[in-house]
């Protein structure tokens, strides 16, 4: 458990990075290329991510 929250963090961040860039068109070649919807997606899954993230790190300095 340890290792396994700020990893799913860091991954669950990367993949709202990527859904986020290619909702907004700036990353071609899917069907969620220019899509508000994967815009939207990937920004909840960038900011769960990075809050899983805090969570895990702060939790692991106690």
């Amino acid at each position: 458990m340890r290792f396994l929250l700020p990893a799913l963090g860091v991954v669950l961040a990367v993949v709202g990075v990527v859904w986020t860039l290619q909702g907004a068109g700036l990353v071609g070649g899917s069907f969620m290329t220019g899509s508000r919807l994967w815009l939207v997606i990937g920004l909840l899954a960038l900011v769960a991510g990075g809050w899983l993230l805090v969570r895990a790190l702060r939790a692991r300095a106690r």
